[in-house]
């Protein structure tokens, strides 16, 4: 009885932890393009679409000069390192 009071008490809090903070997506796909991404998925499975997807979206951003930039997550890296 205990452990199972214990194991709700403990989904609700992941539950607001998880609600805490609004993921918002890195990319905006369209309707269509995150349709065709659940199909491939199916079909393919995750590993092999997220590798090919990675792959080029590296190569399409490959283009722009990006050296010069740095994200609060490398800062704190390195931060960390030290």
């Amino acid at each position: 009885m205990e452990r199972k009071k214990f194991d709700k008490a403990l989904d609700v809090i992941i539950e607001l932890f998880n609600n805490l903070e609004n993921d918002e997506p890195i990319i905006n796909f369209k309707d269509d393009v995150w349709i065709t991404i659940q199909k491939a998925k199916k079909k393919y499975g995750d590993e092999m679409v997220d590798e090919k997807l990675n792959t080029i979206v590296m190569e399409t951003l490959s283009w722009l000069e990006l050296e010069d930039v740095v994200l609060e997550e490398e800062e704190e890296a390195t931060e960390e390192e030290e």
